[in-house]
């Protein structure tokens, strides 16, 4: 049974965080049976040889709705190119039938480059925005964690700004990892403008079984997007026992319990789907066809997931 710090039952907190994601996004309350009509977006890492036209009509040939389109070093949207490039690359998207709801970047501060991908994609009316991962030193973690809190309130500035929400994600290793570090940043700032881009797999890694859902109670009320991937723990030497990235399904985390969560929250915001374990090929392009066919495989995976819980 799902239960908080708080002190709160199930019932309650499903009320509570479920009022304050609607009062976050302006939706209108509505019943357990009501279907996900979000974005499902593909993460355009995946296909980096791709341009902005092909990738759009390689995603839609797949049914996907939207693009989590990366703005970072190595992907479709150099960053220092962002005022440029990322209307050419959102127009081109558009044009295919598609969504932006969300940018993948490397940005951890107020530096100029980063001034100006927020504002360009505040000016596009691209809702949300993945800040790139501040690292643990081991040194003094207090102190690590501070400065790094220092520097994503400055994110929040430009999310206010610019009118583009930011999202931290829960990556596996670095800071904000186990959520609770970085709730304590992200509990001070405005939840109209800064919240979690959850990643159940990630979390599940962290926290295994009660520590993932102790990190989606912390993230659930400011949960803006979600990112999708599946893994097992495997024994390698020398290296010993490390996370190895599989299709959805084949992995450890409960896809079933989590999407029960989410559509008790009525979830509606973007999910981006990650094919992030090996795809063989002796080619780019005997890859790049071994890539559709894996993302065409977990997406199928994906939305029965959603249909059985969104019903």
């Amino acid at each position: 049974m799902l239960s908080t710090s708080l002190g709160l039952d199930r019932r309650e907190f499903v009320k509570m965080a479920g009022a304050a994601v609607l009062g976050i996004r302006g939706l209108k309350p509505s019943s357990r049976e009501a279907r996900f009509t979000g974005p499902l977006c593909i993460f355009s890492k995946h296909f980096p040889e791709l341009g902005w036209t092909e990738l759009a009509s390689t995603a839609r040939s797949l049914g996907f709705t939207g693009i989590d389109l990366t703005v970072r070093k190595g992907g479709h949207v150099a960053p220092e190119r962002a005022a440029t490039d990322l209307p050419r690359a959102v127009a081109a998207i558009r044009d295919a039938g598609l969504s932006v709801p969300m940018v993948t970047t490397e940005v951890l501060s107020a530096t100029p480059v980063a001034r100006e991908i927020f504002a360009t994609a505040g000016s596009l009316s691209v809702p949300f925005l993945k800040p790139g991962y501040y690292r643990y030193e081991f040194v003094d973690v207090r102190r690590e964690l501070e400065e790094a809190g220092k520097q994503f309130g400055e994110l929040a500035g430009l999310a206010k700004q610019s009118g583009v929400r930011v999202g931290y994600h829960n990556h596996a290793g670095d800071l904000g990892a186990p959520v609770w570090d970085m709730a304590k940043v992200i509990d001070n700032l405005d939840p109209k403008w800064v919240g979690y881009y959850f990643d159940i797999c990630h979390a599940v890694t962290e926290g295994g079984s009660a520590g993932w859902r102790i990190a989606f109670n912390l993230a659930a009320p400011r949960i803006f997007m979600i990112a999708i991937k599946d893994f097992i723990w495997a024994k390698s030497v020398p290296g010993g026992w490390q996370q190895k990235m599989v299709p959805l399904g084949e992995g450890m985390v409960d896809w079933p319990t989590y999407f029960k969560l989410l559509a008790k929250l009525d979830y509606q915001g973007p999910i981006s789907l990650h094919v992030e374990y090996e795809i063989p090929g002796a080619t780019a392009k005997e890859r790049q066809a071994n890539m559709i066919a894996s993302a065409k495989r977990d997406f199928a995976y994906l939305k029965a997931r959603i249909r059985e819980a969104y019903i």
